[in-house]
């Protein structure tokens, strides 16, 4: 299963994405959790150990790795360099593993049709290209608001796209913009998931306000959430009630993609 968070920046996409790996991963499931954001906090959501978040680097910043495989200089604009390069070895060899969950950095350069044309681009165009490819059990992506990854070539490798959002219009808003950039590069199964939900009340209003999109589940707002953050420990094990509607989600997750199988 090959899952895409987004939403507008703060909503919780991050910790949607470390809920549901250690979720996947306490089932028994093989899960490649891969960092998209330009910084990086996924690490920390995870409560992943001080020594193997110093192993992590993200892949966008690493200029001699992106000198060898494209044979161009980081930053260099023009030129010739290989488009296409080699990048099989990369999530294995660059990601570490803890309690099950292997995370990759991938850092971040202008990846939109009209953004740069440069070596560092051509490496995480093509290492995205070939994550989507790959036959992991569960692959999470923690995106930035937008679409700007995926393109019409993947796209049908997509599972779903989980939208984050808050109990407010301007992250309903944020929302339907996300829908229609993913909808015109033909993504079609986008779910609503919402965070910081305070009460019945709250709830209600997303589902009445959801940008025609379904909602896939409810995470309740937690303090423990900002409590794990600071003390530097997993939000999955200090937040019960996250933990709890998580599962729920992954429950109803797993039931969407086997009945789009099935069909």
């Amino acid at each position: 299963m090959k899952l895409a968070i987004t939403g507008k920046g703060g909503v919780g996409k991050t910790t949607l994405t470390a809920l549901l790996a250690q979720t996947y991963a306490d089932a028994s499931r093989d899960v490649l959790a891969v960092d998209v954001d330009p910084s990086p906090c996924l690490a920390g959501a995870l409560g992943f150990p001080t020594e193997l978040r110093a192993q992590l680097h993200p892949i966008a910043e690493m200029d001699a790795l992106i000198e060898e495989r494209t044979g161009a200089k980081p930053g260099t604009v023009g030129g010739f360099f290989t488009l296409n390069p080699y990048v099989n070895d990369i999530p294995e060899r660059f990601s570490v593993l803890h309690r099950g969950v292997r995370l990759l950095e991938m850092g971040s350069v202008d990846l939109g049709g009209s953004g740069c044309i440069c070596p560092e681009s051509a490496m995480l165009k093509t290492l995205f290209t070939h994550l989507l490819f790959r036959k992991d059990d569960i692959l999470l992506l923690d995106m930035y608001a937008g679409v700007e990854h995926l393109g019409r070539a993947t796209v049908d490798f997509v599972d779903a796209m989980l939208v984050v959002v808050e109990p407010t219009r301007r992250s309903l808003g944020a929302a339907a913009q996300i829908k229609k950039l993913a909808n015109d590069i033909g993504l079609q199964r986008l779910y609503l998931v919402g965070n910081k939900v305070r009460n019945e009340g709250e709830a209600i209003f997303l589902k009445a306000e959801t940008p025609g999109l379904p909602m896939l589940g409810y995470l309740p707002a937690d303090l423990k959430v900002q409590a794990a953050d600071r003390l530097g420990i997993p939000v999955y094990d200090y937040a019960q009630s996250l933990k709890s509607a998580t599962k729920k989600i992954t429950e109803t997750l797993n039931k969407l993609t086997y009945d789009e199988v099935m069909e």
